[in-house]
């Protein structure tokens, strides 16, 4: 039995089209795996963040240049 050809849908071309065609991509409910994708990518960047940020001490005095 041969499967349904899916509907193809056009690129996005503007900026506001690319927002919201991520926006709908991170906030699909009903797609596990995309959920789980997105997590993982937001916690891998605060884990990211939280790393390079860590080294700054922002009481110590700066140099001069």
């Amino acid at each position: 039995m041969k499967a349904a050809p899916r509907a193809v849908e056009p690129r996005p071309s503007g900026v506001k089209e690319w927002v919201s065609t991520a926006f709908r991509f991170a906030t699909d409910r009903n797609d596990f795996r995309r959920n789980l994708l997105v997590n993982v990518g937001l916690f891998a960047a605060g884990v990211w963040v939280a790393r390079n940020l860590s080294d700054f001490d922002l009481m110590s005095p700066q140099p001069l240049s």
